[in-house]
């Protein structure tokens, strides 16, 4: 797990790096947040929480754009939150 909090600590810090879609899942095992990748052609992966109405979608091209990056952390800080109860 430290690994994934350090890896959403960079995403935090550097947004506009080259993320690929790859960290992002590796990411989101970490913090058992549901991932579904396109199949059939889909363009977009999604990312889902119990804790969340909100499901997140984030274009499987790469790189990722910053502002989807920002997304992927509000996202999982608030899963973060909501598990902690902080």
């Amino acid at each position: 797990m430290s690994n994934a909090i350090k890896r959403l600590e960079r995403m935090r810090a550097n947004p506009r790096d080259n993320w690929r879609v790859g960290e992002v899942e590796a990411v989101c095992a970490a913090f058992e947040l549901d991932v579904r990748t396109p199949k059939g052609g889909g363009s977009h992966i999604t990312v889902s929480h119990p804790s969340q109405r909100q499901i997140l979608t984030i274009p499987a091209k790469r790189p990722i754009k910053p502002v989807y990056i920002r997304n992927f952390v509000r996202f999982v800080e608030a899963v973060r939150k909501n598990i902690d109860g902080n």
